[in-house]
């Protein structure tokens, strides 16, 4: 069985809502604090129905401070408006009680003993009352200001009464250390209660952002998964309708590649959801391969990525499919290059095709000018200390290229850790392979 009763109740409560529990009831046990030590003693120093007035009167003003507390709190947490007309009431029954306990003090019969309750519960009144009036102010200074300026009033007030000089005095600075007391344990109070709500305001937002960042890095990868394997599905689709449609046989082992694609599809998306899957930059290379000579497109790649770290080939790698898909997807590219060199303490790749239009756009990363590839790219190359470039540059260098000929050129360059790969910073001595397509 579960546990129930107070136990179960503050059990349910959250941190905040917990402290805001115990910063109320401590501010609800000051009225209490107040009927007991400025209340009580009535009775033993002054007559029976003179005290029984007296404690009526500081029974009253202690339940108006608990309900104005309890108001003034909602309104610090935007539960409700200001209580300024509770706020001023309290301020004009504190003045009240506060003069007629002075003149108590100073006119009143019972001697001594009358006289020191009597300024007692003076002070205590305004001490309670202005510690209840700082929870419905904002402003420190304000707060300063009413407690000084209760202080300078009492002075004020008891001169007038016959208190004498020096009595006077001491009752103002009685008043202005106890209802500073008071009113700066209300004000930490109060900053401690709303700082415990903004931490956990903040914690709040910092998960809603890791779910929006983890989102969109999901979404990023899928993109970058699906969007090749989607376009050569199209293409291999494509073709084996116009195979079919001439009755070749070829068109079966067309639709057999769609169904291996598909599978494979299905299986790196499962990756991207687990989180488990990192891009490769060798089997990149060789896919990038496949990929744009089964579309048409001649490709040669040169160099490769034996003895790379891991982190710096998967960044790689998706550079590789990401340019790889736009080369798909855009420009009408007839070549397209892919080179690794690795030396100088940094490995350079270098993705480029001719698939420049007349407008300028290509089958780069930026082609068309949407999407998010460069963003994305960027992102990833940033956790390597890496850094992209992008392009229209003039004529390669590439066996196939024609002289001025222009081309979209995507450089991606990462720093290596000392000790890692190795090369003379040429891409020649890597294996190279270039492959065209046959009708």
């Amino acid at each position: 069985m579960g546990r129930s009763g107070p136990v179960s109740w503050w059990g349910r409560k959250s941190t905040p809502a917990k402290v805001e529990t115990y910063t109320r009831w401590s501010f609800y046990l000051f009225p209490l604090v107040e009927v007991i030590a400025f209340g009580l003693p009535l009775f033993g120093q002054m007559g029976a129905r003179l005290a029984g007035g007296l404690f009526l009167v500081v029974g009253m003003h202690a339940v108006l401070c608990a309900v104005t507390a309890s108001r003034a709190l909602d309104w610090v947490r935007g539960r409700r408006e200001q209580p300024l007309r509770l706020l001023a009431v309290l301020g004009a029954v504190t003045a009240v009680i506060g003069v007629s306990a002075l003149v108590l003090a100073t006119h009143g019969p019972g001697g001594d003993d009358t006289e020191t309750v009597a300024g007692g519960l003076f002070i205590g009144v305004l001490t309670f009352g202005a510690g209840t009036l700082t929870l419905g102010m904002r402003s420190r200074l304000r707060m300063l200001a009413l407690v000084a300026g209760m202080a300078a009033a009492s002075v004020a007030v008891a001169f007038p009464l016959g208190l004498p000089g020096a009595a006077a005095l001491a009752t103002g600075l009685a008043v202005l250390f106890a209802a500073g007391f008071i009113t700066l344990t209300c004000a930490i109070s109060l900053w401690l209660l709303n700082t415990v709500y903004e931490l956990d305001e903040a914690r709040e937002t910092r998960s809603r952002l890791a779910v929006a960042e983890e989102r969109l890095r999901f979404g990023r990868d899928l993109h970058d998964v699906m969007g090749r394997n989607l376009a050569v599905i199209a293409l291999k689709s494509e073709l084996a309708v116009q195979l079919a449609r001439r009755e070749r046989s070829e068109a079966v082992d067309q639709m057999i590649e769609v169904q291996r694609i598909a599978r494979e599809s299905q299986r790196e998306v499962r990756d991207v959801v687990r989180g488990y899957r990192e891009a490769d930059l060798g089997v990149e290379l060789l896919g990038a391969q496949g990929v744009l000579t089964a579309a048409g497109i001649r490709c040669e790649v040169t160099g490769e990525a034996v003895g790379l770290p891991g982190d710096v080939q998967s960044a790689l790698g998706w550079v590789v499919r990401e340019a790889t898909t736009n080369v798909l997807r855009h420009g009408d590219a007839g070549w397209c290059g892919v080179s690794v060199r690795v030396g100088d303490g940094r490995v350079v790749l270098t993705v480029e095709n001719d698939g420049v239009t007349d407008s300028g756009d290509s089958g780069g990363i930026s082609g068309g000018g949407s999407g998010s590839g460069l963003v994305g790219l960027r992102e990833r190359l940033s956790a390597v200390d890496g850094r992209l470039e992008a392009g229209v540059v003039g004529a390669g260098a590439g066996a196939d290229a024609d002289a001025g000929e222009e081309r979209f050129r995507v450089v991606a360059t990462v720093p290596l850790p000392s000790g890692s790969g190795s090369g003379s910073g040429s891409g020649s001595s890597g294996r190279a392979a270039v492959s065209e397509v046959t009708s």
